[in-house]
């Protein structure tokens, strides 16, 4: 099986982020402090990354990232690699029983793509590594994240001086998501995942309150949630595979809501043209199988019922009990397997450590290969 034949998902499959190694978290503050160079930085970034891949080829993963070494924020640091967009230290979101410490980003112009984006350069460190029956993704923000990070309420003001509407503000984010598509494409990409955590956010009881506050119908969001998200795909290359992953949040072990996919299922799940939908499923905020019943004939889904949140292994027989359930809405051989997030989708990580994360991995392929039989 050659590379060129590796697409997503897999059975047994993951997110993308890893837990930061010690060496990397050091290099970092060092390189904060003024005490290393941004090559020092980058040395270490690198090496970092040369054994996770190492790591991940022998847990017998056929996709590769690298891990979102190059980031702090698994959305923020992409949206930085644009223009009209600032950011500023000192920000935070509620989660559950935490806040989240994240960079405040707001517009400062119109979003327009930059000639090189930085995502692209750390892409081609990873692709170095693709070999036969080996291939690298890509995991970003998903277009909607990007646009609905400009409408929250401490944005809104300044997003409405530059934007005096929301299809504006689409239009562009569209635009500058097409060029992104392009520079990857050309570096070699095939396999890129959009993360995106607006649909987990609507699905909440606080959503609808969030966005009356600044004059937002939810329905009219979810709409253009989807919109902007499809609009940014126009045109992609055929063989170019695009898979988007929704949770709910996921930092430091927490959660920032909760909901069933229900209210979400006839807008993402019907009607988002990707090829494949990875799930969060890991507990009783997901709701139940029955949405899936509205995923297009067109897509795949990959089932998050391993957790990333706590170190304890899941029971082997119920978490295939539960690949059964679901495959009364869509057929088992459009089913995959993975844990419900990153390890890591920020710096911080969640609460486990390296090796407990491996054994995570360990139990999404036994799984898999019990349930869809050898590897494909």
């Amino acid at each position: 099986m050659t590379k060129q034949n590796i697409t997503a998902p897999q059975r047994a499959d993951h997110v993308g982020s890893y837990l930061r190694p010690s060496c990397l978290k050091e290099a970092r503050a060092q390189y904060a402090e003024g005490r290393i160079t941004a090559q020092q930085l980058e040395d270490v970034k690198h090496e970092a990354i040369r054994q996770l891949v190492k790591r991940q080829k022998e847990a017998g993963l056929r996709i590769i990232s690298d891990g979102e070494y190059n980031r702090a924020y698994w959305h923020l640091d992409f949206m930085w690699g644009f223009d009209g967009v600032g950011h500023s230290k000192g920000g935070g979101v509620p989660f559950h029983g935490e806040t989240a410490a994240l960079d405040n980003t707001f517009l400062v112009g119109r979003i327009a793509p930059k000639p090189h984006h930085p995502f692209i350069d750390d892409f081609r460190f990873l692709r170095q590594f693709e070999e036969e029956g080996i291939r690298a993704k890509l995991t970003v923000p998903s277009p909607a994240q990007f646009f609905q990070q400009f409408l929250i309420p401490q944005n809104f003001l300044a997003t409405r001086r530059i934007y005096p509407t929301n299809e504006e503000l689409i239009d562009d984010v569209a635009h500058a998501y097409q060029d992104f598509i392009r520079q990857f494409y050309d570096a070699g990409g095939r396999i890129l995942q959009f993360d995106d955590c607006t649909w987990g956010a609507v699905v909440g009881d606080a959503a609808e309150l969030r966005y009356k506050a600044v004059g937002l119908a939810l329905d009219t969001i979810k709409e253009q949630l989807l919109t902007v998200n499809n609009k940014a795909l126009e045109g992609r290359p055929s063989d170019l595979t695009v898979t988007t992953h929704i949770c709910r949040g996921n930092y430091h072990s927490t959660y920032f809501t909760s909901g069933p996919y229900d209210s979400v299922a006839d807008y993402v799940f019907a009607r988002e043209n990707v090829d494949a939908l990875y799930l969060e499923y890991d507990d009783e905020r997901s709701g139940s199988f029955e949405a899936l019943a509205k995923v297009s004939k067109d897509k795949k889904v990959v089932l998050g019922l391993i957790t990333t949140k706590t170190p304890e292994l899941e029971d082997k027989e119920t978490i295939i009990s539960r690949i059964r359930e679901a495959s009364q809405y869509i057929p088992l051989e459009r089913l995959y397997l993975s844990p419900q997030c990153g390890f890591a989708s920020c710096e911080i990580g969640n609460k486990l450590t390296e090796d407990e994360q491996w054994a995570k991995i360990a139990l999404v392929q036994d799984i898999a290969r019990e349930v869809w039989g050898e590897r494909e």
